[in-house]
């Protein structure tokens, strides 16, 4: 999945709850410094961390998410979207507590002179989307892990993103833990959804644009479906732009090949990207629209579903599966009104 930022010029708003409890700060974990030196292999070769850290930078888009389940908070968070405070979204919020890390911004790639001014001694750019040249320079900071080896610049497989983030904070056992948690739990849900399994799904973003509406094809974008038992029609597969492997464009006119979905999922934000998708005529004509098998997010849930880390997808779990089932039989809520 490509950044969200170069898709789309979206702001999103959240009301954020109130609660009668101040929130706390959790005990940071102690990680003895016997556990180091640690080495860890990247995309650009191996990092030595000599010492636990102590004050470690998220230099990508989602690792904060990752620290944070691990029990470590970092001095500095990189903002993706959504204007939340210090970056961290709601299904992050209790983690972060009362700590207020420094915020970077990435669109024109590592801010390294606010980065420097951490004084960081560890950098995570795990999801940076580092070439060569910007990880070096981030090394003549402080000890830097890019992206895992051999996986793509942005937004890799979130496991093993968390693996490695976890082998350098000194928590890879922690950190295992986490995944394989998790993924017993995404098998746990399929398993307890039968319906879900063989049942073809398009993930979409909405509104439409350009006059194309945008689906994700097989493959990491899609993995929260996929891991619930249910496919990708490679049906979209023929309106993907060269270049671009994760992202079919569908003319309008060929609109009709959203039929191979059982099950549609549009990542809406807001109440008018849904009425932009009624407002066209030929949507109103697809079979999934007509039967009510369709699912629209909220603004958080679409975010917790393009993060993808150890904190989103256990919400992705909690809000999206009722709607998924909701969806297979046949929703009356989500058909246009007449």
């Amino acid at each position: 999945m490509r950044p969200r930022s170069l898709l789309l010029a979206a702001v999103l708003v959240l009301a954020a709850g109130c609660s009668s409890t101040a929130p706390t700060t959790p005990e940071p974990e102690v990680v003895p410094q016997a556990a180091f030196p640690v080495s860890v292999e990247h995309e650009f070769g191996t990092t030595t961390v000599p010492a636990a850290p102590q004050r470690v930078v998220s230099a990508g888009y989602t690792e904060h998410d990752t620290l944070l389940a691990l029990g470590v908070t970092p001095v500095a968070v990189t903002d993706w979207y959504g204007d939340h405070p210090y970056a961290t979204w709601p299904w992050a919020k209790e983690k972060l507590g009362s700590a207020t890390p420094t915020v970077l911004t990435a669109s024109d790639g590592p801010d390294y002179e606010k980065i420097a001014a951490q004084r960081p001694d560890l950098i995570l750019a795990t999801n940076a989307g580092l070439d060569r040249a910007q990880y070096d320079r981030l090394s003549a900071i402080a000890p830097t892990v890019a992206q895992p080896k051999g996986s793509i610049a942005w937004f890799g497989p979130w496991d093993a993103q968390a693996r490695l983030i976890g082998a350098a904070v000194g928590k890879a056992d922690e950190a295992n833990a986490l995944v394989d948690g998790l993924k017993k739990r995404f098998a746990d849900t399929a398993a307890a959804h039968p319906a879900f399994a063989g049942t073809p799904a398009i993930f979409l973003q909405a509104p439409f644009y350009d006059g194309h509406a945008i689906a994700y094809q097989a493959g990491l974008s899609t993995a929260f479906l996929t891991d619930l038992g249910f496919t990708v029609p490679a049906d979209i597969d023929r309106f993907g732009r060269t270049g671009d492997v994760s992202q079919a464009h569908i003319p309008l006119e060929n609109l009709g090949v959203l039929n191979a979905g059982k099950v549609l999922v549009w990542g809406t934000e807001d109440a008018a990207a849904r009425a932009e998708l009624e407002a066209q005529p030929v949507y109103r004509t697809l079979t999934p629209v007509q039967n009510g098998n369709l699912v629209f997010t909220d603004a958080t849930l679409a975010g917790a579903i393009y993060f993808s880390s150890p904190l989103s997808l256990p919400y992705v779990l909690d809000h999206l599966v009722p709607q998924l089932d909701a969806a297979l039989a046949g929703n009356p809520e989500t058909k246009p009104a007449a």
